[in-house]
């Protein structure tokens, strides 16, 4: 039987959701660490750093689905989940980047993105508003990027599974370029209706 969302928040901190979005937040230091030892003269490190990724994107689904069925939704989560989202792709856009798998183009338009998005939550602020809540494309965006990157760090060698992975690595990263934009430009729409009221209102 499907459950259905609740509205209902709590304050409480030390939910069974919130920890796991905490779990998260202390994997992207370990994460980067791994994905740039071999920078720094260290062993590869791929494997764990794959495993940390895979990792965060079960607990993503988690906290998430946890939150809903157990009546556990937050402030505190509302806060955490998409912070350790774009934590984990920023540490993500680094680490790819410094070791040269991703183009520093890609890298730039999703920098992008979230500098507008900061933009963004800064007028809302101005008018009294807060951040844009956690959308379904945006979290398809994020979903797509998070097969995207552990696949295309899988893609640095030879040989065919390397090969397919680059394949589909890519697919997913073009994928989800387009919706992370996408559910940007959203919150952007979203934003300037709620100014634009305001300024009729006045």
């Amino acid at each position: 039987m499907e459950v259905q969302e609740t509205r209902v928040q709590t304050e409480r901190v030390l939910t069974i959701p919130n920890i796991l979005s905490m779990a998260r937040l202390v994997g992207v230091p370990v994460f980067l660490w791994l994905i740039l030892r071999p920078e720094f003269g260290g062993p590869k490190s791929d494997g764990w750093a794959l495993l940390v990724l895979a990792l965060s994107g079960v607990s993503d689904y988690l906290d998430g689905k946890l939150a809903r069925r157990w009546n556990q939704i937050s402030s505190l989560g509302r806060l955490l989940d998409p912070a350790a989202d774009r934590l984990y792709i920023l540490s993500t856009l680094v680490g790819l980047t410094w070791r040269e798998i991703l183009p520093i183009w890609l890298t730039a338009v999703l920098l992008a993105r979230e500098l507008v998005l900061l933009v963004m939550v800064g007028v809302l602020r101005r008018h009294g508003y807060p951040p844009p809540q956690v959308n379904f494309l945006g979290k398809a965006a994020t979903f797509n990027l998070m097969y995207a990157f552990p696949l295309l760090l899988l893609s640095d060698g030879s040989g065919w599974i390397h090969e397919v992975a680059a394949i589909f690595g890519w697919a997913f990263a073009g994928w989800g370029t387009t919706l992370y934009w996408w559910a940007g430009i959203l919150y952007v729409v979203q934003v300037r209706r709620l100014v634009w009221a305001d300024a009729t209102a006045d």
